[in-house]
């Protein structure tokens, strides 16, 4: 999916070693005939890294073989190929180095702390950001909060978090590893569980996770960034009783954002 935050032509195809097992599954996962000849002629021509996919995601085994199977070289322009698979998995290429993001991605950089400040009240609670990515949410509300966890499944994420708290100098935000659907807290923990951009792909058992490890009549957030495009509402919160809080983003699109008290 083309997001145009970065020029993939600035990446070699190699930084697909620096990938997760589910960003390896999805990527393996898409069904477009011409994304997947391309995808088994650049891994034809990298064989580190179909070792890699091969041992990292080996319940993609036969799906590997059967698209090495249908990769043809005659006459194949291999960078070509390459260039397709990477801007078909344009984010993950990015998570590869987290510390673009802040800089090029118009969703971070344009988005101001108050549109996430002004749908619940930060100060001395206990705080969950799902799906973290670069931190956006979170650092927002470090300096109010008596803790900020930040879950991301993403390795290099993590670390680039990591980073950043000890550049900062903060006590009370720690990183973990988790994904959406499953998160490795107990019952009724945060006072606030928030994310952007996350929800959307399994809404029933991402929602339900962020219910569960939510405290009764703590909140669940849904603040996304900034976005250039005209948007609608999102029917998967509005049937499950979200509070929709729309604006007009400084980039000219819609974004509407989600709040829902925990019973």
């Amino acid at each position: 999916m083309a997001l145009n935050w970065i020029r993939v032509e600035d990446y070699p195809f190699e930084c697909i070693l620096m990938m997760e097992r589910f960003q390896l599954r999805l990527m393996l996962d898409v069904e477009d005939r011409d994304y997947l000849s391309s995808l088994g002629l650049a891994l034809a021509a990298h064989p580190a890294v179909k070792w890699y996919v091969e041992h990292k995601c080996p319940e993609r085994a036969a799906r590997l073989k059967d698209i090495m199977a249908s990769a043809s070289e005659a006459g194949a322009d291999v960078r070509a190929a390459e260039l397709r698979v990477l801007s078909q998995i344009e984010d993950f290429v990015l998570y590869t180095t987290p510390e673009r993001m802040d800089a090029q991605c118009d969703f971070i950089y344009a988005w101001s702390p108050g549109r996430l400040m002004e749908m619940a009240d930060f100060a001395g609670k206990r705080v969950l950001d799902v799906g973290a990515g670069s931190g956006r949410l979170g650092f927002a509300v470090a300096h109010l909060a008596q803790e900020v966890y930040l879950s991301e499944p993403v390795d290099t994420l993590r670390e680039y978090l990591r980073d950043k708290i000890a550049r900062l100098g903060l006590t009370n935000v720690r990183v973990c590893d988790g994904m959406a659907h499953s998160l490795p807290f107990p019952d009724d923990c945060f006072d606030i569980v928030m994310s952007g951009h996350v929800v959307g792909d399994h809404p029933d058992e991402e929602l339900s996770e962020l219910t569960r490890v939510a405290k009764p009549g703590g909140w669940i957030l849904d603040c996304p960034g900034e976005d250039p495009r005209p948007g609608r509402p999102n029917p998967e919160y509005l049937k499950r009783g979200f509070e929709q809080m729309h604006y007009v983003s400084c980039l000219g699109g819609d974004v509407y954002r989600y709040r829902k008290r925990v019973d």
